[in-house]
């Protein structure tokens, strides 16, 4: 078949000066790649989106056009909520942070754990409702900067980063964020452009008004690239969670897994996937960019999470080692979670001798972390 293939023009014009051709594997000779070679290639990247960009540049010759984000199933989320005490924190959860999203009438707020791998748990949802552009609507989130959450050890957490939107009720925002902790408490910005070198950038010195007066680089603001980390947030919701059978056989969630409480309601589920990436094309049929956009009206649980995330991110525990989550896991008095078993060795290959300091019982040390103890757990 290959051998009495001939090149036939598609050009439908008289102009033939200019001439284009197109070759994908599929026309490889017999001992290059064979048709069940490039099958069994597309299978492998069917379920791998870097697998199937290389497969549709490389192997079927075509430009790669970036691929909408599927939306994961609320009802999925729903069904899939775990139960643990009420606003307590499960065990592997080792500190807090919080997304806020101010609206017309409320500001609402979700608490997150985080732990090694970045795993989460949403701890606990809260509405703050009134007025954000009055006083006494502020006065009721402050007291959450000073409260603590009970962990399964007996500790309790207090939280670590406060991320909170200003893209409504900005001047608000901003004179209540002036006057906390500055370290905690963390003005955001929402951007929603793919074109950032990382997905928190800042900060930036903006102004603030407060009872008339203007205070010039009043206050460091910083901005997120909500499309990032609510990809990001898609991709986590997709991981598959272990079978009983496998969580008795110490099979550990993996990394960046989304736990969702059963005080998560049906309509915050909701809201979690209530957007879409689609794919934005020109007039002449091209990509042009992606972007995202509501299939609901309301998005607060989504948004929440994704300032939550920046939070951890300004935190810097993307980036911790493994010596700092090990001092986070010593103020709670926990063991360090069991190494994954190494896969068995041939049997033809002998097995590696043990290492000559296991089992000294010698406690390795740790360099301590910057944040007190006395502000990350209180007992």
């Amino acid at each position: 078949m290959l051998a009495k293939g001939q090149w036939r023009a598609t050009d439908e014009t008289d102009d033939h000066t200019t001439r284009g051709y197109h070759l994908s594997a599929l026309y490889s000779p017999i001992g290059w790649l064979s048709w069940a070679d490039i099958a069994k290639q597309w299978e492998e990247a069917a379920i791998d989106a870097d697998r199937r960009k290389a497969f549709i540049n490389t192997v079927l010759g075509e430009e790669y056009e970036e691929e909408a984000e599927a939306v994961p199933d609320w009802q999925r989320l729903y069904e899939r909520r775990e139960p643990w005490p009420h606003h307590t924190i499960p065990e592997r959860g080792l500190f807090l942070t919080a997304g806020a999203d101010i609206q017309a009438d409320r500001i609402e707020i979700d608490v997150w754990a985080w732990g090694r791998g970045l795993e989460c748990w949403l701890i606990e949802h809260i509405v703050v409702d009134g007025d954000p552009g009055r006083a006494e609507t502020w006065a009721k989130v402050d007291p959450l900067l000073t409260r603590t959450w009970p962990h399964e050890t007996g500790a309790r957490l207090a939280l670590q980063r406060f991320a909170i939107d200003t893209g409504y009720a900005t001047q608000s925002v901003y004179a209540w964020a002036r006057s906390q902790d500055h370290a905690t408490v963390l003005p955001v910005r929402g951007y929603a452009a793919y074109d950032r070198l990382v997905p928190v950038s800042g900060p930036t010195k903006v102004e603030v008004l407060i009872d008339g007066r203007k205070y010039k680089r009043g206050l460091n603001l910083w901005t997120v690239s909500t499309s990032f980390f609510k990809k990001e947030i898609y991709k986590r919701l997709g991981l598959t969670k272990p079978t009983n059978e496998q969580l008795v056989d110490g099979i550990a969630f993996p990394a960046g897994y989304i736990h969702l409480s059963q005080s998560a309601s049906d309509e915050w589920c909701r809201q979690l996937v209530a957007e879409q990436q689609v794919i934005v094309r020109n007039r002449r049929g091209f990509q042009a960019r992606t972007e995202w956009r509501l299939l609901r009206p309301r998005n607060e649980a989504l948004d929440c999470l994704v300032y939550a995330r920046a939070a951890v991110w300004l935190a810097g525990a993307d980036r911790w080692n493994e010596a700092r989550w090990r001092n986070l896991e010593e103020q709670l008095g926990l063991e360090p979670p069991a190494p994954a078993p190494p896969p068995p060795a041939p049997e033809s290959e002998p097995q590696p001798p043990p290492a000559g300091n296991i089992g000294t019982g010698a406690a390795p040390r740790y360099s301590p972390i910057t944040w007190p103890t006395s502000r990350l757990y209180r007992r």
